[in-house]
């Protein structure tokens, strides 16, 4: 059977999910930490990583990136999809509130985009596969680039008859929000609502390629996301409805994301409750593909049989590490089976603006023993941890969380952090390198 798949996009903030996916590792393996990438970063994701796209290339699948790709930039593009397993790339290489917005237009007829962003470096471009394509972008034309190229691709893969993956890491529902003509004041959520109105427009169109093209019943489409909601945002920044805090935090509200699979005619339709990781999307494709794993420890587990079989998921634990891992602290928290014990607690900027001071910046660092223990099926929202001294079982659950906790981090070793690395405003993506006064003159 030709099995071809599309992507989606955990972690408190962007890079380490990123990452994560794409190599089946914890960030801290690959130094994707701490924080984020920026326009004129030296550092990316080292090209000794082997990423979904390498494994797959070897068998003759045809591979693209379109969207958000933020695994760093480099000089000369040294860090950009192309040099990563993929053939084709679309997108803005980072955040695209990364470059100054305040007179871009992100709503027709020209509605401002909402806030300022990064000030003081170069407007945000559009690269295709390692060239400055538009700069800044038009945002009111963006989705549709987007969905034209990965129509495209799909399109041009299957008369070849090639099978394919399709990376697409979408910018919605990020600050600041924008929409097109057709996706505009169509939605009741607000900017919010129709920039997700847009996106959802593009994976219909995706879908109905696939059906178009015969080939729905051969492709895996799979959906996840990066991080929770920007809550400093207020309503612009999404909402984590039960779940405490959000981006920037080890609260589930910052890290628990849904997941949707869908293979018409493989994977039958209903809900699950087990556990998953994007760290499972890499070893999961590779064994659907039949692709070699590369030889280095992996964090994710072959989800087949949860997805295919109704089975039971092989993932029994999930470690959660901060925006800034050390190895000084390790761990922020661990989850085994429904629970979760926090050894450290923290709040953040991306999370203020809530009633619960427990999210907010304000919030400092604080050291749990015993750590704070939440029943996650009970108590989702972890309000309530459960007491120690009156409950033996737990005291057992505890010292099964310290010695996977341990046995964990005896495994880990932290890669050289390729954010701490620095940035140079000389690697800032221009369109004409030579022009003066950079970076205003960075336009074309």
């Amino acid at each position: 059977m030709r099995d071809s798949f599309c992507g989606g996009g955990w972690a408190a903030v962007v890079e380490p999910p990123r990452a994560s996916l794409l190599t089946g590792r914890y960030q801290t393996r690959s130094g994707i930490f701490p924080g984020v990438f920026y326009p004129g970063s030296i550092g990316g994701l080292p090209l000794n990583e082997t990423t979904i796209a390498e494994v797959l290339k070897p068998l003759g699948y045809a591979t693209a990136a379109v969207g958000k790709w933020h695994l760093g930039y480099g000089a000369n593009g040294k860090f950009l999809p192309t040099k990563q397993g993929f053939d084709q790339y679309l997108g803005i290489p980072y955040s695209h509130d990364q470059g100054p917005c305040h007179n871009l237009t992100c709503f027709p007829p020209d509605v401002k985009c909402f806030g300022v962003c990064d000030v003081g470096v170069v407007t945000v471009p559009l690269v295709h596969n390692d060239k400055i394509k538009q700069q800044p972008v038009n945002f009111l034309d963006l989705e549709k680039a987007y969905s034209n190229f990965a129509t495209n691709f799909i399109i041009t893969s299957v008369k070849k008859n090639q099978p394919f993956f399709l990376y697409y890491p979408s910018h919605h529902t990020h600050y600041p929000q924008y929409a097109g003509t057709r996706a505009a004041g169509h939605s009741l959520r607000g900017p919010f609502g129709d920039a997700l109105f847009e996106f959802d427009s593009t994976i219909g169109n995706l879908i109905t390629t696939l059906e178009k093209m015969g080939v729905a019943n051969n492709t895996l489409v799979f959906f996840t996301a990066d991080n929770g909601p920007e809550l400093m945002r207020m309503s612009r920044g999404g909402n984590s409805g039960p779940l405490r805090c959000g981006k920037g935090t080890t609260y589930d509200g910052g890290m628990r994301e849904p997941a949707i699979a869908f293979w018409p005619g493989v994977i039958e339709a209903g809900v699950t409750h087990e556990m998953a990781s994007t760290l499972d999307i890499f070893p999961t494709i590779a064994s659907l593909a039949g692709a070699k794993l590369p030889p280095v420890i992996l964090d994710g587990f072959d989800m087949s049989d949860l997805l295919f079989h109704k089975g039971k998921s092989k993932r029994e634990a999930m470690m959660f590490y901060p925006t800034d891992p050390n190895k000084k602290y390790g761990l922020f928290a661990v989850r085994l089976g429904k629970y979760k014990a926090h050894f450290y607690t923290r709040g953040a900027t991306h999370s203020s603006t809530t009633p619960d001071q427990d999210c907010s910046e304000f919030a400092v660092l604080k050291a749990h023993d015993p750590p704070l223990i939440f029943d996650l099926e009970a108590d989702p929202s972890e309000h309530y941890p459960l007491l120690l001294d009156e409950r033996p079982d737990i005291q057992a659950v505890l010292v099964q969380i310290k010695k996977v906790k341990a046995e964990f981090e005896a495994t880990m070793v932290f890669g050289e952090s390729q954010i701490s690395k620095g940035q140079n405003p000389a690697l800032e993506p221009c369109c004409n390198p030579e022009c003066y006064p950079k970076p205003t003159c960075c336009h074309c």
